[in-house]
């Protein structure tokens, strides 16, 4: 897997997870919140399997 999530990608991406979950945890979108970690979870590996079909990559490429 090449990585295709870069850097203000990946901490946009842990805010929002961490967001999302918190929510949850205090009942206030109840449990689909918890779909928070799976944004965390392609911050952490750097690959977004939603971006393959789009050919989107956040990365910045090396010369």
């Amino acid at each position: 897997m090449k990585p295709n999530v870069g850097g203000w990608d990946r901490i946009a991406r842990v805010v929002v997870g961490l967001l999302l979950i918190g929510l949850a945890a205090t009942g206030t979108v109840g449990a689909w919140g918890y779909i928070g970690i799976v944004p965390i979870v392609t911050a952490a590996i750097g690959w977004c399997p939603a971006y393959l079909p789009f050919g989107i990559s956040t990365c910045k490429t090396k010369d």
